[in-house]
């Protein structure tokens, strides 16, 4: 399964990732945005054992966002349970040699497509840290609403911080 954009494609992750995944994935600028469980360095272990968890998953949660044949970043989700099982929370990022050349709000508006049309969820939400600035914008540009400020509900790098909070509902 592919979802093929202008300036990329989306598809489960592969055997063959490895190496391009570590490579864009362990920078600290990345790393920065995302939460401690993003494994900083990122070796070729952590890259083995994310592609062996989820080159299977039916229908897949997390994919790759592959440019010219590499994957260069990744897009997914973490399902909810319980009374919040209508919910599914959105992760993602990308190399830092891709940022800022537009490929982001797209793979954001059609992974999102692709989540209501596949899974038992009405709403999508996304916890962005307050200093980034450029998440906020492209999930802005793909339909997201910004709903709530977590006010010192975060720590990352020892500093306690804001998270912002983006939703889109299904149509």
């Amino acid at each position: 399964m592919e979802i093929k954009l202008k300036g990329c494609v989306l598809r489960p992750w592969q055997k063959d990732d490895a190496l391009s995944l570590v490579q864009h994935a362990n920078n600290k600028a990345v790393w920065d945005n995302l939460r401690d469980y993003f494994p900083h360095p990122y070796t070729l272990i952590d890259a083995v054992d994310w592609i062996t968890i989820n080159e299977r998953r039916e229908p897949a949660t997390n994919m790759a966002i592959v440019v010219d044949g590499y994957a260069v970043g990744g897009i997914g989700i973490m399902l909810k349970d319980d009374v919040s099982r209508i919910n599914a929370e959105i992760g993602y990022w990308l190399g830092e040699s891709y940022w800022n050349k537009k490929i982001m709000s797209e793979v954001i508006s059609a992974f999102v497509e692709y989540v209501f049309d596949n899974f038992d969820v009405i709403r999508i939400y996304a916890e962005v840290f307050e200093r980034n600035y450029a998440s906020m914008k492209v999930l802005q540009h793909a339909g997201f609403i910004q709903e709530a400020i977590l006010r010192f509900s975060i720590v990352k790098n020892n500093e306690i911080m804001d998270a912002y909070v983006f939703s889109v509902l299904k149509n």
